[in-house]
């Protein structure tokens, strides 16, 4: 007898469905319910809007409409305007731009560092890692903000990359520490041990059997890193040693948020400030979601 095709013929009954589709519901479905989907899609729309900024603006950002200084919200400039004359409803998405960018790269070097102190740290032996651990300790005991203080006072007229520099800099030192102490709870397993025999060198160990062991433990700090340097941008930008006013940014826009109080143009203040609370609250709910899900795992041995 020949051989059946079984594509020509399609199962029925009640109730079928396919061990593909049984594992993909069991899987999927639970994961996604657990996601901040609010947080996902309000987020989703802020990022939007500022990569969109050119199609969304109804104004020029940069330009100073003299005639409507300190303008409350209206038809024009839905934001009103600030001390300046510019439209506040533009320069807030031109403005997200950059606070995101320094957000982002500043995660990249916040993981970079951190990942490779704290492997490092992880591996060396007692002594190294004593050495290791009091630098650490060291700078974490001064105030972050004291530490950029000093650090951007040495460095004069800031740009987005020398901020963003000064912001990882002085923004590491908790991730090490959770790498730390996740490197030297595995490092002596087989794998591990079996890669070193095997003549594996240290960046190898790292890329291939460490990262991907300590990403879940991790995931938390990462993503809140992103908030907590759009936070020190902010705030930085606030007290008049961060971003300059002709860069626009989140924080910029608040720098001058000491003469709205005085002019009572609140509108300076709360619409940047409702931005600016809402992306960093989404993220910190995102961030929260990977330290739930990493809280209910079990221990490695």
């Amino acid at each position: 007898m020949g051989e059946i095709d079984l594509s020509s013929f399609e199962i029925v009954g009640t109730g079928y469905k396919t061990q593909d589709e049984i594992v993909l519901k069991k899987s999927l479905l639970p994961a996604l319910k657990k996601l901040p989907w609010l947080s996902i899609i309000v987020l989703s729309i802020i990022v939007s809007g500022c990569v969109f900024a050119d199609h969304i603006s109804n104004h020029d950002p940069t330009m100073y409409y003299l005639d409507h200084i300190n303008e409350p919200p209206s038809h024009e400039f839905y934001f009103g305007t600030d001390s300046m004359g510019r439209d506040l409803y533009s320069i807030i998405w031109y403005g997200g731009r950059t606070s995101l960018m320094v957000g982002m790269l500043g995660m990249v070097l916040v993981t970079l560092i951190g990942i490779t102190y704290g492997s490092i740290n992880g591996m060396v032996n007692t002594r190294g890692d004593l050495l290791l651990q009091r630098i650490v300790e060291v700078f974490h005991c001064i105030p972050t903000l004291l530490l950029a203080l000093l650090l951007l006072g040495t460095l004069g007229k800031q740009s987005v990359l020398s901020l963003t520099v000064v912001i990882a800099i002085v923004s590491w030192f908790a991730l090490a520490r959770i790498v730390r102490s996740e490197v030297r709870q595995i490092r002596n397993n087989e794998y591990v041990l079996a890669a070193k025999t095997m003549g594996s060198e240290f960046p190898h160990l790292v890329r291939v059997h460490l990262i991907p062991n300590i990403i879940p433990a991790i995931m938390f700090v990462v993503i809140s890193s992103i908030s907590a340097c759009i936070t020190m941008e902010a705030t930085l930008s606030f007290l008049g040693i961060g971003l300059p006013l002709d860069i626009l940014s989140w924080g910029s826009i608040l720098s001058l948020a000491n003469r709205a109080l005085l002019t009572n143009t609140w509108w300076v203040i709360i619409f940047p400030g409702i931005f600016l609370i809402a992306t960093l609250t989404c993220i910190s709910s995102i961030a929260n979601t990977f330290r739930k899900d990493t809280n209910k795992k079990p221990n490695r041995l």
